[in-house]
């Protein structure tokens, strides 16, 4: 909290060094004077009703907010998303197909060389150098009653390792397996981590305190996604709380920004596209020669991280972009479904789809679902494509969020907690860039449900997508492995208790195990090293 209280009011010039540094100032009367001009004449004056009883630091933020946005663009998004163009012709019924086959892979039902031939391949890359991995780790724990961010959580392992523990030891172990395959030394899978400006310095501090989990700190890049202005529903930009207060324990009360200030929110996972550039990760990329990028989400506990495999049958269709998906359930499972829409790769929401079309059968599989590809939000990006950023990031769309914002009434200067949605928050997501892209320059590559995919959403004791769940998977898959190697595992309590831990640090996929191989583990367990 210190380091974000002392980086606010650096940002406002409010702290000096050495007792250098100018003091806070206030814009000048021309440049006040330009911006609320501005902002008039886009119809969101309303933000600057305080702006006479701010004091010198608070208009110096208040302008400095205001400063970073384009007041017509907002109110263009806005405008586009609340009333999204038609992007079908005449408004036809959009025409849907599954993708075609040969963008397409299945790892439940490859040739074992091929899947091998990827793997291998992978490995090579990685060896060159040429795989980075980003991580969308923007969300809090809110939901799972934690106010710490997401990755930090703890779901309950033997290790009690937390999300972003296990994933950093994932890259830890796909580096080791590149120089096993390779001979070389020192392989490096940098690791670049967006956050959101809730969970930036959290997030840095808790890398910091675990010594960025056995990872080179150089590798490891934190950075931040954008924001935009919450919206009434009105379509005015809202001011949030006259009063913002820290205390330090070392410092008395101290009040900054105390008057109104312009209510903001991340924009999405989808925001990725510009936090790249404007965070100098693509810079970063460019310097170090990466051709390969793999990005996923925080909250998947069994996500395969800078996977080989994935990374190899992407290369090897040279793609711009590809994507992991697992199989739908069920016609009714509430899931985005990757396809085809109208000759473009695209994500359709369940919603959209009537149940004819979510019960279509295969015609070449009559057993299973037409369309069936559940999208896990696990992504695979060439660099040369990253390159276009400029091209093409303008056209994606803002989706809405009605939310419930509290704000500051302009009219009677009281800040207002509504009990239901009075406005919204505008958010991007990360697959709204897939129908900018051909086909040919897309592939698909399914994997087993309970393999590569265990989301954590809700709170421990709902028993869908929680702690439990995410602990029940981990520990299942690694008592399948050792029995893939011929171990068995037996429980030491309840019969059903009849998981292991296997440390990424030993195996990534199931692979190293042979030691295993006449040994009986008592559940439950963690396997940390080979002995």
């Amino acid at each position: 909290m210190a380091s974000t209280f002392s980086t606010l009011l650096d940002k406002l010039h409010l702290t000096s060094k050495d007792d250098e540094g100018p003091p806070a100032k206030e814009p000048t009367e021309e440049e006040f004077k330009e911006l609320q001009a501005k902002y008039t004449q886009a119809g969101q004056g309303q933000v600057f009703t305080f702006y006479n009883e701010l004091s010198t630091a608070d208009k110096a933020g208040l302008f400095m907010s205001l400063r970073s946005f384009d007041p017509n663009y907002i109110n263009e998004i806005t405008e586009k998303a609340l009333h999204p163009p038609d992007s079908t012709n005449e408004g036809q019924e959009a025409a849907l197909g599954p993708l075609p086959e040969a963008a397409t892979a299945s790892m439940l039902d490859s040739k074992d060389e091929d899947i091998q031939s990827w793997y291998t391949s992978g490995l090579e890359l990685v060896s060159k150098g040429q795989v980075a991995v980003v991580l969308m780790a923007g969300g809090q724990g809110t939901r799972l009653g934690s106010s710490d961010p997401k990755g930090c959580f703890n779901i309950g392992l033997p290790s009690q390792k937390s999300l972003f523990q296990i994933q950093a030891e994932r890259i830890w172990k796909v580096q080791q397996l590149a120089e096993k395959q390779s001979g070389k030394k020192d392989i490096t899978i940098p690791w670049y981590v967006m956050t959101s400006g809730p969970t930036r310095r959290p997030t840095e501090q808790f890398f910091e305190k675990h010594k960025y989990f056995g990872l080179n700190s150089d590798d490891v890049s934190i950075f931040e996604q954008g924001v935009l202005p919450c919206i009434s529903n009105e379509g005015k930009i809202l001011l949030e709380s006259k009063a913002k207060v820290f205390s330090q324990s070392h410092m008395p009360v101290i009040s900054l920004l105390t008057l109104a200030q312009v209510a903001v929110a991340p924009d999405g996972n989808g925001g990725i596209y510009q936090a790249l550039l404007t965070s100098n990760v693509r810079t970063d990329m460019r310097k170090r020669g990466i051709q390969h990028i793999h990005a996923y989400c925080v909250d998947n506990c069994l996500v395969k991280v800078a996977d080989p495999t994935f990374i190899g049958f992407a290369a090897s269709k040279d793609v711009d972009i590809a994507t992991k998906v697992v199989r739908k359930r069920n016609a009714k499972e509430p899931v985005g479904l990757i396809l085809q829409k109208n000759g473009k790769p695209d994500v359709v929401e369940y919603s959209e789809i009537d149940n004819a079309t979510a019960e279509a059968k295969d015609p070449s599989k009559p057993d299973l679902l037409k369309f069936r590809a559940a999208n896990i939000v696990n992504h695979y990006y060439s660099f040369r494509f990253l390159e276009t950023i400029e091209d093409w990031v303008h056209k994606l769309p803002h989706h809405v969020a009605r939310k419930k914002i509290p704000y500051v009434d302009i009219e009677k200067g009281e800040t207002i907690k509504p009990d239901k949605p009075n406005g919204i928050k505008l958010e991007q997501f990360v697959f709204d860039v897939f129908p900018l892209i051909s086909l040919d320059k897309f592939a698909c590559m399914e994997v087993e449900r309970e393999d590569e995919f265990s989301p954590l959403k809700n709170a421990k004791g709902t028993g869908e997508d929680d702690p439990d769940t995410s602990k029940r998977d981990i520990l299942n898959q690694g008592r399948r492995w050792i029995q893939n190697v011929g171990g068995s595992v037996e429980s030491e309590s309840a019969p059903e208790e009849t998981g292991v831990e296997v440390s990424p640090l030993v195996s990534y996929g199931g692979e190293g195990l042979e030691f295993l191989q006449t040994r009986t583990i008592k559940a439950p367990a963690v396997i940390e090293k080979e002995d």
